[in-house]
């Protein structure tokens, strides 16, 4: 773990639960694409930058999840580096606390409030055009997250964040979190027709071609869609479509999974309703999901 591995001349990854992009630039300055899950994360990134004798200049986030920027404060005093992170996530990215209230949908209790889905704070940027080094460009990728976004660089390998999960991870646990399913579907037919050198998803293996791990990405998203959809044939509220849900792919409740996987279902039930597959009524006090005609 966290072993870095050269993809190009100037361009690496770091191997960590959640693979960090290292490019040089010029002058022996390097460049990071996520900063990793905590503060152990950023020492270990640190220990590369001074055995290479590399300055760090800036980490660029794909997106505010905690395991993408868990290392940023801590770069970023020891360094003096720029952050920047997209559009809304960059809001999170300055105020973690804001990603559990979020996914729980009020003040989180402290089940929920660790580095797992609460990184620290970091003086993290607006991200930019400007703000990118020379060759870069950053790829929106939405769905998965607010404003996530990927990053091509001069190479042409392309750093694909969270857009796409692992065929070992979906066949394990099914259900992977997407907070807007419209987006990520849209963003998963736009990947699939990616033509780069090199793709860099967050959880997957490197690979030249990703067209066939983005089709079977949006098989299971339609496959759960499916699913929803056939559980309420009978009206449901929504626990007991989480319920179900749970039961169906052996799925193990906690708090984390409960406001992960909880999130997730209620992201399907909008989609569902808005795209008229679904309606709901409010019958003795309890908002019911149900097939619609």
């Amino acid at each position: 773990m966290f072993e870095l591995i050269e993809l190009t001349d100037r361009t690496s990854y770091i191997q960590s639960p959640a693979k960090i992009g290292l490019v040089r630039l010029d002058g022996g300055e390097v460049c990071l694409i996520d900063s990793g899950n905590d503060k152990d994360a950023g020492r270990k990134l640190r220990q590369i930058l001074d055995r290479n004798g590399w300055k760090l200049r800036a980490i660029y986030n794909t997106h505010s999840n905690a395991d993408h920027i868990g290392g940023n404060k801590y770069l970023q005093a020891q360094t003096g580096c720029k952050i920047y992170a997209p559009g809304i996530d960059c809001a999170f990215t300055r105020h973690p606390l804001l990603e559990p209230s979020f996914l729980y949908g009020g003040f989180p209790c402290k089940d929920l409030r660790h580095k797992f889905l609460m990184a620290q704070e970091s003086d993290a940027e607006y991200l930019t055009d400007a703000a990118l080094p020379e060759g870069f460009e950053s790829i929106p990728l939405p769905g998965h997250f607010f404003d996530m976004v990927g990053y091509r660089t001069p190479d042409d390998v392309v750093f694909l964040a969270d857009c796409l999960s692992s065929r070992e991870t979906l066949e394990k646990y099914r259900i992977g979190y997407i907070y807007d399913v419209a987006a990520y579907i849209r963003t998963l037919e736009t990947v699939k027709s990616m033509q780069a050198r090199m793709f860099v998803p967050s959880h997957a293996a490197v690979t030249e071609d990703i067209a066939e791990l983005a089709q079977y990405n949006l098989d299971t998203v339609y496959e759960i869609a499916e699913r929803i959809v056939a559980l309420c044939a009978e009206p449901l509220r929504f626990e007991a479509v989480l319920q179900k849900l749970f039961a169906v792919y052996a799925l193990t409740m906690n708090f984390e999974q409960y406001v992960l996987v909880g999130s997730t279902v209620r992201g399907y039930l909008s989609w569902l309703k808005d795209s008229g597959r679904l309606s709901v009524s409010f019958e003795n006090g309890m908002l019911l999901w149900r097939r619609a005609g």
